[in-house]
């Protein structure tokens, strides 16, 4: 976490610019502007809200892109980690996830049972045996690329997620493909611009990934322009951000 970027955080106002910063892709300079929102919470309007905040920002060109826990969180798809029982297979299984320093991903009973339920028991027991099967070899990754999308989103709680998240799972969003049209076709409509796309994105320090796209976004492009993280963590409060070619 870094503390200069928490405390240009807490010292910006809603709707303003926390970061912005510059990545090349494809031979071109592409900024990045994160922008610092409320903490979203389940029933408010992802696309009223995202509007909101990047419209005063927004240029033609622009490439809107939302935190897949901001959608999630709207929609109602956390869980208190209090409320999920886990069943016996998920804390077995839950015990041989190689834990990590940047979060504990599903080597919690909690998350592993939110994983089951998503994906189902077969599956799960189907990505676990190919991931045996891949270690030898050096293969990584083959659990996730089996269960899912929807399983590699979960999100658990940290302490430097903000209230009321660090107490809860976060599952990956629904119909995310839905919501990015359906924010660009807001933008559009209210800026007058032609040119404006939207994506629901999950970064973290291991990467990015496009979950979902309003229709003729580049998503490789997005894909390359996150992968340094801009968004960055919890405390930060900046699920939002504009991506434009510098």
């Amino acid at each position: 976490m870094d503390d200069a970027i928490l405390a240009r955080s807490r010292a910006t106002p809603l709707g303003g610019v926390v970061r912005d910063s510059v990545i090349a892709v494809g031979g071109k300079a592409w900024r990045r502007l994160t922008i610092k929102t409320h903490v979203i919470l389940e029933g408010e309007d992802i696309v009223e809200v995202t509007a909101r905040y990047v419209r005063p920002h927004l240029q033609e060109g622009d490439i809107v892109f939302v935190s897949e826990k901001a959608v999630a969180g709207s929609q109602g798809r956390s869980v208190p980690i209090a409320e999920v029982k886990p069943r016996p297979l998920a804390r077995f299984l839950a015990s041989k996830v190689r834990k990590v320093p940047w979060g504990f991903g599903l080597s919690k009973p909690e998350t592993m049972e939110l994983a089951i339920r998503e994906a189902g028991v077969l599956r799960i027991l189907l990505a676990a045996a190919v991931h045996v099967l891949g270690r030898p070899f050096g293969r990584s990754g083959d659990f996730y690329r089996v269960a899912g999308r929807r399983v590699a989103a979960i999100d658990g709680p940290t302490a430097w997620t903000q209230p009321p998240y660090n107490t809860r799972i976060t599952l990956a969003p629904l119909h995310p493909h839905r919501v990015a049209e359906a924010i660009a076709a807001r933008l559009r409509e209210e800026t007058g611009f032609s040119r404006i796309h939207a994506a629901v994105v999950d970064v973290n320090d291991l990467g990015s990934e496009i979950l979902g796209a309003s229709r003729g976004a580049p998503r490789n492009l997005i894909r390359e322009a996150l992968r340094d993280n801009p968004l960055g963590q919890g405390p930060y409060q900046t699920p939002l951000g504009i991506l434009r070619e510098a």
